[in-house]
């Protein structure tokens, strides 16, 4: 799946319908085509479900499961990157044939809640060759045109790899036999630009001369409730007659029939009164708070891949209409400022910002950093590791634990760490 993500990317941002340019990745051994990017993925292993679905004719080969890459584990370290129990981080091999810009990755396996690791990475280099007109005279608008940009060009390339990886996906399904989703969270650099594109609950953020910089925001039942409901509105039909598109601050019961309760519509960002009627009494469309926060009950994030079958727990009400493929692109021109080897983009998925703030990260920068020279190459590897380490905790008798005794994170965790400036930087 990672590879056609890549491939998508490359073929749109390149192009206009050529075929992927081939790679040239010095940095990354046995690294297959990609675009400039790295992007941590962590897909989503789907719900109990009703019903079944017969099995497609002919069924392809399903992927076994593996590592990014660029880690090269052999077969023992396969396995330990796999231990529940031990939870080893792991880190690409100091080799000296390094990520692009001397990038920093760490990742850690979750505490058992799934077989495998689910977060998923890569990150890799391709060549892409500009292309003249067919004229060999370049275009200018006409009169009544509108002027498009090369970055919004880059930033709707982006989105059409997006949706071309979720249509893609719906495709395999009925090959490999394969359900679920995930969350996407990817970064291109191209002519002195960063864009960041993320859908779901994976996060992006820039620390910079000690500043905060978000590039990303989470995708959840909460941060997307007004179009959600705007949605169950236009399509009542979607909502089956079980759910409402209205929000309540609680459940409401038979008996409050005819009283006044507050809620709020697709329309509002506050409260109001209204009088409860029979239809008032069907499940919310958006229930929970934080990371109890759901969609129809059932699921958690409401942008990202797959997911095509996805019912509603304990019904044959699909949940996909919801739920948007299409990421929110983030520019960043690295150009507009004087960057220092301390400056660096991290990426992390949900593992890590469960229990890490944008504050401890940025705290974590600066403590680690300051303890290497400005040029080792390996400062960010280890500043990927600290902040993994720090996600995670230590094991005692009642799970992972952090310093403060506060439960660490169960989930898988993975970080990248790219460097914006210095040696090795896009200058």
């Amino acid at each position: 799946m990672l590879n056609r993500v890549r491939s998508a990317v490359a073929h749109l941002v390149s192009s206009g319908g050529a075929p992927p340019p081939r790679p040239k990745s010095p940095d990354l051994p046995n690294a297959p085509s990609a675009q400039t990017a790295a992007p941590p993925e962590a897909p989503r292993s789907p719900p109990a479900r009703a019903g079944s679905s017969a099995p497609a004719k002919t069924v392809e080969a399903r992927a076994s499961f593996s590592r990014p890459t660029f880690l090269q584990l052999s077969p023992g370290g396969l396995r330990r990157a796999d231990d529940h129990a031990g939870r080893a981080v792991q880190s690409p091999p100091d080799t000296g044939r390094r990520l692009p810009w001397s990038t920093g990755y760490a990742e850690v396996i979750n505490a058992g809640k799934s077989r495998h690791n689910e977060d998923q990475a890569c990150c890799e280099v391709v060549y892409v060759e500009g292309r003249k007109s067919v004229s060999g005279v370049p275009r200018e608008p006409s009169q009544g045109q509108k002027e498009v940009t090369h970055e919004s060009l880059v930033v709707g390339a982006i989105e059409n790899a997006f949706q071309f990886m979720d249509e893609q996906m719906a495709r395999e399904r009925r090959g490999h036999q394969v359900e679920g989703g995930c969350c996407a969270l990817v970064v291109v650099y191209l002519l002195g630009k960063v864009y960041v594109a993320n859908a779901g609950d994976s996060r992006a953020i820039i620390v910079r001369n000690g500043e905060i910089i978000p590039m990303s925001r989470e995708f959840t039942p909460e941060t997307e409730r007004q179009r959600l409901q705007l949605l169950g509105f236009l399509k009542p039909e979607l909502l089956g007659g079980e759910f409402t598109h209205l929000e309540f601050p609680r459940r409401i019961q038979p008996k409050e029939l005819g009283q006044r309760m507050l809620y709020r519509d697709q329309n509002m960002t506050g409260w109001a009164y209204k009088k409860i009627e029979l239809e008032d009494l069907r499940f919310p469309l958006v229930c929970g708070e934080g990371k109890k926060a759901r969609v129809m009950a059932t699921i958690g994030v409401t942008r990202g891949l797959g997911d095509h079958n996805l019912k509603v727990c304990s019904s044959t009400l699909p949940i996909k209409p919801f739920l948007s493929c299409f990421p929110e692109v983030r520019v960043y021109d690295l150009t507009q400022y004087e960057h220092c080897p301390d400056d660096v983009l991290v990426l992390g998925t949900d593992g890590l910002w469960d229990v890490t703030s944008d504050c401890e990260v940025a705290a974590t920068v600066d403590r680690v950093l300051s303890a290497y020279e400005p040029n080792d190459a390996s400062r960010y590897t280890a500043l990927a590791q600290a902040l993994v380490l720090g996600a995670r905790g230590i094991p005692r008798d009642r799970g992972w634990r952090l310093p403060n005794n506060k439960l660490g994170s169960g989930d898988d965790i993975s970080v990248f760490v790219i460097p914006l400036g210095g040696p090795g930087s896009y200058s």
